[in-house]
C-alpha cells in the first residue's frame, strides 16, 4: 500500500517526502542540475501526486552520490557509465540498497533555517568572526540573508556556554580540535572494514554476492560506531569533569564540615 506523502504549503520535506526544491537544497545542488540528472537518466522520474513531483530518500542518496562523484572530478559521462555498468552486472535493489547505504547521511541531526535574527536569539551576541567561523566548519551554511543551522547540537552547545561567559570562538576552537579527532578514528574504521572486507585495490567495488553482506555491514556500522564513540566521550568528559572540579568539590565539603556550626 502506498503511504499518502504530504507536502507543506512551503513546499519543503515532511516525514515522507521531498519537493525538488528541498531535493535539491538537501542534496548540496540546485533545481536545475536536478532535472538535469533526470533528462539523462541518473536520477528516477519522481513519483506524481497531482502537478507535484515527490522525491523520496532513494532520490536523495542517489543526487549525493552524484555530487560526491563530481566533486572528486567525474564527468557527468563518467557517472552514467558507472551507473550503467554497475546495475547490469547486480540486482538493481542491492545496488540501491548499498548506495543507500553509502550515501545517506550518518548523523540524525535535521537541519533548520534561521533568519539573521532568528541566529542572534540562538548564540546572543557574536562576532562576525564568529559566524565565519562556524561556516568555514561547515557547522552554518549561508543562504542569502538566511543561514542554514546543519548542527543545532552543535550551535545549542555554544548558545549554553555563551550565556555563562564562553566566548563562541572557544566553542569553534574545540570542535574544530574534535572534528581532527574523530575524523582520524573515522579514517581507522573505515580502513580495517575495507581491508577485512578484502575491498583493497581492484575490489573496491564488491561483487554481487558481496553488496548485501557490505550494505548490512553498514547499517550496524551506523549504530555501533556511533555508539562507541559516544561511550568514549562520555568517559572522557567523566575524568575530565574530576581531575577539575573534583579536587575542588572535596575542599568545599571539607570546608563547610570545619564551619563552626551557628548556635541553636
Amino acid at each position: 500500500m502506498i503511504k499518502k506523502i504530504k507536502m507543506r504549503e512551503d513546499g519543503a520535506q515532511d516525514a515522507e517526502g521531498l519537493s525538488i526544491d528541498a531535493l535539491a537544497r538537501a542534496g548540496g545542488s540546485t533545481v536545475r542540475n536536478v532535472r538535469a540528472y533526470q533528462d539523462r537518466g541518473l536520477l528516477p522520474p519522481p513519483e506524481r501526486r497531482g502537478r507535484r513531483g515527490i522525491y523520496s530518500q532513494l532520490h536523495l542518496a542517489r543526487l549525493r552520490l552524484i555530487v560526491g562523484l563530481l566533486q572528486r572530478g567525474y564527468s557527468l559521462g563518467n557517472i552514467q557509465e558507472l551507473v550503467a555498468a554497475w546495475q547490469q552486472g547486480r540486482e538493481l535493489s542491492e545496488v540501491l540498497g548499498l548506495e543507500d547505504e553509502l550515501t545517506r547521511p550518518w548523523s540524525r541531526e535535521v537541519p533548520t533555517l534561521v533568519s539573521a535574527r532568528g541566529l542572534s536569539r540562538l548564540l546572543g551576541s557574536y562576532r562576525p568572526s564568529d559566524l565565519a567561523r562556524a561556516v568555514e566548519l561547515g557547522i552554518i551554511q549561508r543562504d542569502g540573508l538566511r543561514f542554514h543551522i546543519k548542527s543545532p547540537k552543535i550551535v545549542a552547545v555554544a548558545a549554553e556556554l555563551a550565556r555563562i561567559g564562553v566566548p563562541i570562538a572557544d566553542m569553534l576552537d574545540i570542535m574544530a580540535g574534535l572534528r581532527r579527532n574523530v575524523e582520524d578514528v573515522a579514517d581507522q574504521f573505515i580502513t580495517v572494514t575495507v581491508r577485512a572486507l578484502d575491498l583493497e585495490g581492484d575490489k573496491m567495488l564488491p561483487s554481487a554476492a558481496d553488496v548485501a553482506q557490505v550494505a548490512g555491514l553498514i547499517a550496524r556500522l551506523r549504530a555501533q560506531v556511533g555508539d562507541a564513540v559516544e561511550a568514549e566521550v562520555s568517559h572522557a568528559i567523566e575524568k575530565a569533569l574530576d581531575r577539575f572540579l573534583g579536587k575542588r568539590l572535596s575542599q568545599v565539603i571539607d570546608a563547610l564540615q570545619r564551619a563552626p556550626r551557628p548556635a541553636t
